[in-house]
């Protein structure tokens, strides 16, 4: 019995010193270049915050950090490969709602845990979303477009950048607050969608304001409520969806960093703390003020717990509406 015990316990000490962790524990770190995986196309909102990021960060880690665009499946492409990496530290990606709120009730079945199969590093900020329309319908402000979508149920319709999307859910939440009924038109992206929102084709949508900021403030679209806890500063005179009476209605979409579960301790506090140096960088300051974005700096526990509620927060909307995606 006691040889048995001796050889178990030199096996398990030969495999930790084999192990991937025994570069990423040790003082050196980070020693190799960072993949920093972005689950959608490049060119897109996520990809240039994280291109900001990165670059804003490489100064600090001393390393130099690649971004890896993985698009597809509604994040699931890009989440996976970061599930299934080794948990050294050299693979880390931008998640949003997509990945830590939404798909795990859209989805019968993911090939990823969003609670259990990362290791959360940090929020890097949110952006709320705006009710806007077409500037020659009807309705002029918020109170008037409630009536005229009451009185003239299924007969609207609404834009999004796709089913499953924040601004999707962002317009189901708003209906089932106010309980009206309007009809869903999928986009294949935001710009096609504000397009045709701009064009008159369909009236309304929820835009974030990292995509429709420069046409709201071209008054390309008329902003009836934005979606925060507060009015933006960028747009004063929009009042919140909670001021015009939809209580328990904040929509926002928000961004974060993650790597695969099991990453040293050291490591993450590594990142997290050269990621919230980041955000106070004047580059980085000025990609979320011109996206709107609201900087989160904040601790790994902080991230995972706004991700858990929010998660929570919207499984029930999901399931009110009957959205799935496979």
């Amino acid at each position: 019995m006691q040889r048995r015990h001796l050889l178990a316990t030199l096996a398990s000490g030969a495999a930790l010193a084999a192990s991937p962790f025994a570069r990423a524990q040790s003082a050196n770190y980070p020693d190799q270049i960072i993949k920093w995986v972005v689950p959608y196309p490049a060119g897109g909102g996520t990809d240039v915050i994280a291109r900001s990021l990165a670059e804003a960060m490489r100064q600090t880690l001393g390393q130099q950090i690649v971004i890896d665009n993985r698009p597809g499946a509604s994040t699931n492409i890009g989440a996976d490969l970061v599930a299934k990496s080794k948990p050294d530290g050299y693979t880390v990606m931008s998640a949003d709602n997509a990945v830590l709120a939404f798909n795990e009730h859209l989805f019968g079945k993911l090939p990823f845990n969003p609670e259990r199969d990362f290791s959360y590093i940090g929020a890097i900020g949110k952006f709320p979303l705006a009710l806007v329309v077409n500037p020659d319908f009807p309705a002029k402000d918020f109170k008037e477009f409630l009536a005229y979508v009451k009185a003239n149920p299924g007969k609207v319709n609404y834009a999004s950048p796709g089913n499953g999307s924040p601004h999707h859910l962002a317009m189901e939440l708003f209906k089932n607050r106010t309980g009206t009924f309007i009809t869903h038109i999928p986009y294949r992206g935001a710009a096609p969608a504000m397009a045709d929102v701009m064009g008159g084709q369909v009236p309304c949508m929820f835009l974030d304001l990292a995509s429709g900021l420069p046409i709201m403030q071209g008054k390309k679209v008329r902003v009836l409520a934005i979606g925060s806890g507060a009015r933006n500063k960028l747009l004063p005179d929009v009042p919140t969806l909670a001021e015009v009476g939809v209580r328990d209605a904040e929509v926002f979409a928000f961004q974060g960093v993650l790597g695969p579960a099991g990453l040293p301790a050291n490591v993450v506090s590594r990142l997290n703390g050269d990621l919230n140096k980041a955000m106070s960088t004047p580059a980085v300051l000025k990609r979320f003020a011109d996206f709107g974005m609201e900087a989160m700096p904040g601790t790994p526990q902080q991230f995972q717990q706004l991700a858990r509620a929010e998660s929570k927060r919207w499984g029930p909307v999901i399931k009110a509406a009957g959205i799935k995606l496979d």
